[in-house]
């Protein structure tokens, strides 16, 4: 059965009879999965739930997040508006690869995507990342598709900057991919040989290899291999969701549960239509292949639309605007305490949101940055920043209502407890 979507998918091709099908689902305001009837009543919560709060009747606690879109922490909170057209989506059935094709058409719209790209929703950054290199190795080739992460008869590198090796190459390499480290351009070119699948680029660590983002794009082009760009938290600006792609990148990875804030299990992979294709072929729903696993909703997929719809049409200025009013609300707290000075920023490229630091000196305080925020971590409620040699860090993009002043208090207290 799944043989034949892979099939259908390659003889109706990816977008080509879909325009009329996206036109429909995503058309003027009409959310997927309104029923002509009108939307179903909220069902009475009993058992699990019935409290309001899930994680205290499991016995987990809630903490306050002033550390920022991690995933251990459970991303985001999601909009509003996303979790309403998720439990539309929830109420019918529809054929996976059908609604992917259709929702990566109107991704590629709102974002005004260069001719030829398009978008996928993957269950996340790194499963854009694996589903991506799948593409990249097998294209459209059911024999390759299946036989992953075998590499026979298939090309089997990939180039990265030695200074881009992160941690976050288990992607790749569960694809049956070996990661070859370079350095300079020289290094590229001696390395680059007919075992090269792709080369492999950390967007957020662009300051740190000696090759820079769009000269490593041309060196991939002028090999005539794909160039991918993992720029998993990098946005905000909304601009970066397009700009990698006008400039020339074959494929992108995007997390939804970070700034954009949607489904948590949901994200990105832009990038060429015929690549797109390939690793949407190399996942669910189809069986038999590597990226089975990976496993993407209807819900998440209609959510993820919804959210890059909402976050595209967001004031930047103005939310930024609100999140330093909590942080300096925070320093306004701390200011008068002996032995903090405090520094302000917003990182260039990955979590390109505002920051606070307190610098304690030593001298004046009988425990580390790293130990107070321990402190809080343990505390009720719990508090999570973060917190290495004497900087304690943190921004507000995931503070909710009136946990800037929790923060403050905690924070103020903790540190008056070691003053000395």
């Amino acid at each position: 059965m799944q043989k034949l979507i892979r099939e259908e998918m390659n003889r109706r091709g990816f977008l080509g009879g879909l325009a009329a099908l996206a036109g429909t689902m995503f058309g003027g305001e009409k959310l997927i999965g309104q029923a002509a009837t009108g939307a179903k009543p909220a069902a009475h919560v009993a058992g699990l739930g019935a409290s309001g709060n899930v994680y205290e009747e499991l016995g987990v606690q809630t903490v306050i997040n002033g550390q920022g879109t991690m995933t251990y922490l459970g991303g985001s909170i999601i909009r509003p508006e996303v979790e309403a057209v998720m439990k539309l989506a929830s109420q019918h059935f529809v054929r996976i690869m059908d609604l992917e094709a259709a929702a990566g058409k109107r991704i590629a719209q709102l974002l005004g995507l260069p001719a030829g790209y398009t978008a996928l929703v993957t269950s996340g950054a790194a499963s854009a990342i694996q589903n991506g290199y799948s593409g990249i190795l097998t294209g459209s080739n059911g024999k390759y598709i299946e036989q992953l992460p075998d590499l026979t008869g298939l090309k089997t590198e990939v180039l990265v900057q030695k200074a881009h090796r992160s941690g976050w190459e288990h992607q790749i390499r569960v694809t049956g991919l070996k990661m070859v480290e370079v350095e300079t351009v020289e290094d590229v070119k001696r390395a680059l040989s007919n075992r090269t699948a792709a080369m492999h680029f950390l967007n957020y660590g662009d300051p740190d290899g000696k090759i820079k983002r769009a000269e490593w794009l041309d060196l991939a082009h002028q090999a005539g291999v794909p160039a991918f760009l993992d720029a998993a938290a990098d946005t905000p600006p909304q601009s970066n969701l397009s700009a990698y792609a006008k400039m020339g990148y074959d494929l992108i990875s995007f997390s939804g549960g970070k700034a954009m804030r949607g489904p948590q299990c949901a994200g990105l992979l832009i990038g060429r239509e015929n690549l797109v294709h390939s690793a949407l072929l190399n996942m669910s729903p189809n069986e038999g292949t590597i990226g089975r696993a990976t496993k993407v909703g209807k819900e998440e997929i209609v959510g993820m639309v919804k959210a890059v719809e909402l976050f595209i049409a967001e004031n930047q200025d103005e939310v930024s605007k609100v999140q330093w009013s909590k942080l300096n609300l925070v320093a306004g707290k701390l200011a008068k305490i002996p032995g903090i000075t405090t520094t302000r920023d917003v990182p260039p490229i990955a979590n390109n949101f505002p920051a606070i630091q307190f610098h304690l000196d030593t001298a004046k305080f009988n425990a580390s940055a790293g130990q107070i925020c321990n402190e809080l971590a343990a505390g009720k409620p719990s508090i999570i920043l973060s917190g290495g040699g004497n900087v304690i860090e943190m921004n507000a993009i995931n503070l909710q209502a009136g946990e800037a002043e929790i923060v403050a208090n905690a924070l103020a207290k903790a540190l008056k407890s070691h003053s000395v």
